[in-house]
């Protein structure tokens, strides 16, 4: 294998070899600690514009299968590893992961110190890297510093469908949901049409009134890449919808949410990337272990113009512009709000992926919260 480099933004330099791909790869370096789901990892919309570092020491070892893929190509700029298996081990496996990746073109360096690298981002929080191959290592280090933060760029518009399209139930359907594509993941609509329900999959810039316009049940907001606060359009068509239909958000579409309702929102240090973040219920004190993929979130104490809320303090009611908001669920690693829920409209988020994919299914019933609240439960 040929040698590859890693150089960060703030001067760091991290030395591997070359699994796949070929030329300089920039992006917004984060880690995921999911000890399975590469597959899904890879294929999730939400790391577009991404390096991702995996901290599991073993990749590859079971393989692929298309079934698994959460979308139809793979996101991530670059992909990080310890250690890489190049043949599968597994009764499921329909190929080799360095096979989908060499396809892609997507560059993958193996035998980078990920504990270091891993470390260096906590401390010094997400920053652009740049990962070559060939290359000349002062090339490198300009290319980490030329390369753009995430904050304020849209790139949802890289990633959502072209045209809106249908997914039916196995029988009839027991009622019809919008989802906006800000990046959505193919286990997501899944879930749904398991569930009996029919799922209109629209582009992310679609106005209230075309959503209005399939008479839904509901409408869901999805997961997707980079910073909210772009995003204007979407925000304004769920301000249309807020009110007159149920919404459930969650990821990306909890913190457009967050936006619609007069929030603001903020980039997290290094993010939560995994398949193992604790979340609390603030209803009772319920622990969840949840999927997250994100690097922004959402402050509901900027609706009253107060200081960011600290741990402890998320249970305080709130007024937005549509009337009473309310923390619902708090992440016990750092305190950040980790779902909100509308009084006076019919409105739920939350920030992590009930769906999973990778990950525990401990939230997979807010699915079931979500049909009942449009009266099919």
């Amino acid at each position: 294998m040929k040698p590859g480099l890693l150089a960060t933004s703030d001067g760091a330099v991290f030395r591997g070899r070359v699994v796949t791909g070929t030329g300089i790869a920039t992006g917004e370096l984060v880690f995921n600690t999911s000890m399975t789901g590469y597959q899904e990892i890879v294929t999730d919309p939400s790391y577009a514009g991404q390096v991702v570092a995996l901290t599991s020491s073993h990749i590859g070892n079971y393989g692929t299968n298309v079934a698994d893929d959460q979308s139809g190509t793979v996101h991530v700029r670059a992909l990080i590893t310890r250690a890489m298996t190049a043949r599968a081990s597994s009764w499921r496996a329909d190929g080799d992961f360095v096979d989908q990746l060499a396809r892609r073109g997507v560059i993958t360096l193996t035998d980078i110190d990920t504990r270091r690298l891993t470390r260096h981002v906590r401390d010094r929080g997400a920053m652009p890297v740049a990962v070559g191959v060939d290359v000349d290592e002062r090339e490198l280090r300009e290319a980490a510093i030329r390369a753009p933060s995430m904050a304020g760029h849209d790139l949802v518009s890289a990633v959502t469908t072209g045209a809106p399209y249908r997914k039916h139930p196995a029988g009839d359907p027991v009622g019809r949901v919008v989802a906006f594509d800000f990046g959505i993941k193919r286990d997501i609509v899944t879930a749904m049409t398991a569930r009996g329900v029919e799922v209109v999959v629209v582009p992310a810039m679609t106005t209230a009134a075309e959503v209005l316009a399939e008479d839904p049940s509901g409408v869901f907001l999805s997961n997707g890449p980079g910073d909210p606060e772009p995003l204007t359009s979407p925000v304004a068509a769920v301000q249309g919808l807020l009110g007159r239909v149920p919404i459930f958000g969650i990821c990306l579409g909890h913190q457009i949410l967050g936006l619609a309702l007069g929030a603001t929102t903020y980039k997290l240090p290094f993010g939560h990337h995994g398949a193992n973040h604790p979340v609390r219920r603030l209803d009772g004190g319920k622990v969840e272990i949840t999927s997250q993929n994100h690097g922004f979130a959402v402050d509901l104490s900027s609706l009253e113009g107060g200081e960011r809320v600290r741990r402890g303090e998320a249970t305080r009611m709130v007024d937005g512009d549509f009337g009473e908001v309310v923390a619902t669920h708090e992440n016990l690693n750092d305190g950040t709000l980790e779902g909100l829920k509308c009084f006076e409209v019919d409105a739920v988020g939350v920030q992590y992926h009930p769906e999973a994919a990778p990950g525990p299914h401990d939230a997979s019933g807010l699915f079931g919260e979500f049909l009942a609240r449009m009266g099919m439960g």
